[in-house]
C-alpha cells in the first residue's frame, strides 16, 4: 500500500478544507469497507484520508413521521435495520442495510459510503431511488443537493466535486398505505455482489386493491444504479394482483442494459430483473397492507 497521510476532522468545514487542498488524491473514509480495500489492492490511491466520523452532522440519524429521515453520511448501517421505527418506515432501505455485508462490516460500512463508491451493483442506491432521497453535500463553494437518483454518473464516479463530501441523505415523511423491499440475487449465500438487485416502493388506495403510484430501481444492469420509469409509470391506477406485477418484470427488465461476465450472461441478468421486480412489488404491497 502506497504510504499516505491520514487526518480526522471534527466539523465539515474542517473536512472541506483538508479536502479541497489535496484535490484529487484525497479520500474520504467513513467506515472504510470499500476504501481500505481499494488503497490496499492499489485499485484507488490518495496522498491524504480524511476520517469524517468525528463530525456529529454525519455521524447522526434522526426520524418522526412528520419531518421523515435524515441519516449522515457516516453512519453505519446496523442503526439502521436495528431502530424499528426507521426499519418500519423504510423497509427497502432496512433491507438494504441487513445484507451489506456481514455483521461485522455492517457495523462500520455506512450508506453514505455505499453511495459515494457509486458502484453499479450498490445494494443501497435503489433504495435510496425509490425512496425519492435527496443528497446534502458541502463544498468549498458552499451547500448544495442532489437527487439520489442523479448521484452516480459511470462506475466508481459520482457528482462530487474537489474538495465535495456527503453530509447526509435526507428522505420524506413515509405515506400512508406505502412501503417498500429490496432482493439482491447472488451465487453465495452471504457477503457478495448483486448479480441483479431490484428495490420496488408503492402506495395503495385506502382499500388496499390498487396501486396509486411506484418506483422501482435496479442495480448491476447499468453502468449506474437504474430507475425503471416505465414499469413505474405503468403501476398506476392499476390493481395490486400478480398478473401486474409480471407486466411491470417484463417492463422493468426491458430497460436493463447489463454486461455479461463470469458472474451471469446479460440475458440472464436482464432476466432476474424481471423476477425481482415482481417479488419485490409483492412484499412492498404485503407490507404497505400492513
Amino acid at each position: 500500500m502506497k504510504e499516505f497521510e491520514f487526518q480526522s476532522a471534527t466539523t465539515v468545514d474542517e473536512a472541506v478544507s483538508l479536502l479541497a487542498a489535496k484535490g484529487d488524491q484525497a479520500r474520504v473514509l467513513t467506515g472504510g469497507t470499500d476504501l481500505i480495500v481499494q488503497l490496499r489492492e492499489g485499485l484507488r490511491s490518495a496522498d491524504l484520508v480524511v476520517d469524517v466520523k468525528k463530525i456529529p452532522e454525519l455521524m447522526t440519524m434522526s426520524f418522526s413521521p412528520e419531518q421523515g429521515l435524515r441519516l449522515g453520511a457516516a453512519v453505519p448501517c446496523h442503526r439502521i435495520y436495528g431502530d424499528k421505527d426507521v426499519a418500519v418506515a423504510y423497509p427497502g432501505l432496512a433491507d438494504a442495510a441487513r445484507i451489506i455485508g456481514g455483521w461485522q462490516i455492517q457495523s462500520r460500512a455506512s450508506v453514505g459510503g455505499n453511495l459515494c463508491n457509486s458502484s453499479p451493483a450498490a445494494d443501497s442506491i435503489p433504495p435510496l431511488v425509490v425512496h425519492d432521497a435527496v443528497c446534502h453535500l458541502a463544498g468549498p463553494g458552499g451547500r448544495r443537493t442532489v437527487k439520489a437518483s442523479e448521484f452516480c454518473t459511470a462506475p466508481g464516479k459520482n457528482v462530487l466535486q474537489r474538495g465535495e463530501l456527503l453530509v447526509s441523505l435526507e428522505f420524506p415523511p413515509p405515506a400512508e398505505h406505502a412501503s417498500s423491499a429490496y432482493m439482491r440475487f447472488i451465487p453465495r449465500n452471504e457477503m457478495d455482489i448483486a448479480v441483479v438487485g431490484a428495490a420496488s416502493w408503492v402506495q395503495l388506495t385506502a382499500a388496499g386493491d390498487t396501486i396509486e403510484k411506484a418506483s422501482i430501481a435496479l442495480a448491476a444492469v447499468a453502468p449506474t444504479p437504474l430507475a425503471a420509469t416505465e414499469a413505474s409509470s405503468f403501476l398506476a391506477g392499476k390493481p395490486a394482483t400478480s398478473e401486474t406485477f409480471a407486466k411491470a418484470g417484463e417492463l422493468a427488465s426491458q430497460v436493463a442494459r447489463p454486461i455479461s461476465d463470469k458472474r451471469g450472461t446479460s440475458e440472464y441478468r436482464k432476466h432476474l430483473a424481471g423476477v425481482l421486480t415482481q417479488r419485490t412489488l409483492a412484499i412492498a404491497v404485503e407490507r404497505a397492507r400492513g
